[in-house]
């Protein structure tokens, strides 16, 4: 039996492309994928600090459309920024088995679930959503609403997983689709790197011990309280250094911070996909201290691809699943900068260390890859269109039969 699925997202996004493929290339599934827009250099670049286009091919090996984004605003980062009314008419014309949505962070999202709801379309939910943000009562009641109208979810890690079942999902209606990058490409690409090059186009010095920040200078990332954790442990130690990649509204704050404290600490603006490797081969450890809104955080993913252990916040959301102290990496206590500081003190002191963490971090990551979301994706998609849901009935089920349950 051939499945007609459609999947919608905002715009081409570099981690979801390669799950594209794979189940472009599932038989029995006629996949296609619909973008809200497709966003100029400018609209790409929000956020980041600077305008771009990804250096890699993000529009081949599936099949998509574009939609008409009758937004006054369009914008890839906002709820309004897409607005696609004529997805209902797709769904309604488009003989579809089953539709799946990039949660509910644009307005097109839930377009598409309320005409998938319409038009007896399972439709199936891929967020990021979980409960390391705290969230009101009526929150939460809404979002138990919200997601009681879905038929399926797939789950990108164990928070995730969570926030769903704490909303009363089954287990059955649960699937593994978790976050996840190209770690071949990742790890080929670092093998090709020379170590001691990469160090000196970075200015970085081959005696010492590199931790990187990768990502935008925004507040979630706190790139700030990462340069305070780094003057208390530059204090101790002389060979710690930090190479921070990327662009946005607080690196000029964060390098007249650096300046004024004479810190050892190297931006080395924003760096593309082509680029990005060169940073993780020169550092020891990245360091990720977010806060809450960090739902996931892939720059953990690609470190670890290319070998290298993450010290991250226990804000950060893929912390429950990529991060275990003392093997892969470590973990702090959002807030407590000082406690940051002595992790970095401690990995100078013992590069050993971190370098087997890097090692036992590359074999953690290899089981969070494309070939695997897309698999779960599938297993989802037959789940729905098995003779249970194929008309969007709602599936009845034990109220104990949920996740940790029986």
């Amino acid at each position: 039996m051939t499945y007609r699925v459609g999947f919608l997202t905002s715009h081409p996004i570099q981690y979801q492309v390669p799950i594209f493929r794979y189940l472009a290339q599932q038989p029995g599934l006629e996949f296609t994928v619909f973008f809200c827009q497709i966003p100029d250099a400018k609209a790409q670049g929000s956020g980041f600090g600077v305008s771009f286009t990804w250096d890699l091919p993000l529009l081949e090996g599936y099949r998509s459309e574009v939609l008409k984004n009758v937004s006054s605003k369009p914008s890839v980062t906002t709820f309004g920024g897409c607005d696609t009314p004529e997805i209902a008419d797709r769904i309604r014309n488009g003989g579809f088995d089953a539709f799946i949505v990039n949660g509910w962070v644009v307005k097109s999202c839930l377009q598409t679930l309320w005409a998938c709801r319409r038009h007896g379309v399972p439709c199936i939910v891929r967020g990021e959503a979980n409960d390391l943000r705290p969230r009101a009562w009526w929150k939460r009641l809404l979002q138990r609403q919200l997601v009681s109208q879905y038929s399926a979810f797939l789950a990108i890690g164990q928070a995730n997983a969570s926030f769903y079942r704490a909303r009363g999902i089954p287990a059955a209606r649960l699937f593994p689709a978790l976050y996840c990058v190209e770690n071949e490409r990742f790890a080929k690409a670092a093998e090709g790197v020379d170590r001691n090059a990469a160090r000196q186009h970075f200015g970085l010095r081959n005696d010492s011990i590199v931790f990187l920040f990768s990502g935008k200078f925004i507040v979630k990332k706190q790139p700030m309280c990462l340069l305070q954790s780094l003057r208390l442990a530059a204090a101790r130690e002389t060979r710690i250094e930090v190479l921070m990649v990327g662009d946005g509204e607080l690196r000029a704050k964060c390098e007249a911070y650096a300046r004024e404290n004479q810190l050892p600490v190297r931006f080395a603006g924003f760096l593309n996909q082509s680029e990005i490797v060169n940073a993780y081969v020169a550092a020891d450890c990245l360091l990720l201290p977010s806060d809450h809104g960090e739902t996931w955080g892939l720059v953990v993913n690609e470190a670890m691809a290319c070998g290298r252990p993450a010290i991250v916040s226990d804000q950060v959301g893929c912390a429950a699943d990529l991060v275990i102290p003392g093997k892969t990496g470590d973990i702090f206590s959002f807030g407590n900068w000082e406690q940051l500081a002595d992790l970095m003190f401690e990995g100078a002191n013992h590069p050993d260390v971190l370098h087997a963490w890097g090692e036992a971090a590359r074999h953690r990551i290899a089981s969070y890859s494309p070939a695997a979301a897309a698999d779960g994706i599938t297993q989802a998609i037959e789940f729905v269109c098995g003779p249970h849901l194929k008309h969007g009935d709602d599936v009845v089920v034990d109220t104990n039969d949920v996740i940790n349950g029986a």
